[in-house]
């Protein structure tokens, strides 16, 4: 048996700055350039090119709370 409680406090723990990551300074990954287009697309917004993972993930969080996706 599981205690769920004892789940999202590891899972909450687990979530890292993006100016942390490791790899931040990678190019972004296949999905996260999927979804930055998709909500870039409703949020009319432009992406600047050649993001870094980090920045990616920074930018997918702007655009998710312009546009209320993610919630």
């Amino acid at each position: 048996m599981t205690d769920r409680g004892n789940e999202q406090a590891d899972q909450s723990a687990a979530i890292k700055d993006p100016d942390e990551w490791v790899t931040g300074d990678e190019p972004p990954t296949a999905a996260q350039e999927s979804y930055l287009s998709t909500l870039a697309r409703e949020a009319h917004a432009e992406l600047p090119p050649d993001l870094t993972k980090a920045e990616a993930s920074k930018r997918i969080d702007e655009l998710q709370a312009k546009t209320g996706r993610g919630q």
